[in-house]
């Protein structure tokens, strides 16, 4: 039996700002949101043994994948400096198909979106037409990107 991906973690320093840009931003609705107690300093090399975690997703569609939002009790989760700005080896990004455009307008109401420079965007040719695609980083730094639909409304 081969594996599938159930969810994917971001250490959150500020869960009410990550909830505002994957919830209220994204679109993603809060499936879960728990605290747990658990040998987490084992498991996970954390500091704490009580964590928060929120599940994000579509509840419509419980296939598509979960984001996980998780805070330790004691901030152990909390790290110094950005991650870097060119790829590097390991967790690289988020992708979900979502409307590019519409979801750019919600995180610049949100405040995440401050100037140009905080979307970088391309358009992908595709055999059912160009593809909107862009990045954008949430609160904690991660790579965000954002796949339309092909312009001509075709299948992505």
């Amino acid at each position: 039996m081969g594996g599938r991906v159930h969810h994917s973690a971001i250490c959150a320093r500020d869960v009410e700002a990550s909830l505002r840009f994957w919830r209220d931003g994204i679109g993603l609705e809060v499936l879960m949101d728990h605290s747990f107690d658990g040998d987490w300093p084992t498991l996970f090399g954390a500091r704490s043994t009580r964590l928060r975690s929120v599940f994000l997703g579509d509840p419509a569609q419980g296939d598509a994948g979960v984001v996980e939002l998780v805070a330790f009790a004691d901030g152990a989760d909390e790290t110094s400096g950005p991650p870097p700005a060119a790829p590097a080896p390991g967790f690289f990004l988020l992708s979900l198909y979502i409307d590019v455009e519409s979801t750019l307008d919600r995180l610049r109401a949100l405040g995440f979106l401050r100037d140009d420079g905080d979307v970088r965007r391309i358009t992908m040719p595709s055999p059912h037409g160009p593809v909107p695609m862009a990045t954008v980083r949430d609160p904690d730094g991660v790579l965000v990107e954002l796949v339309g639909r092909p312009e001509s409304g075709g299948a992505a």
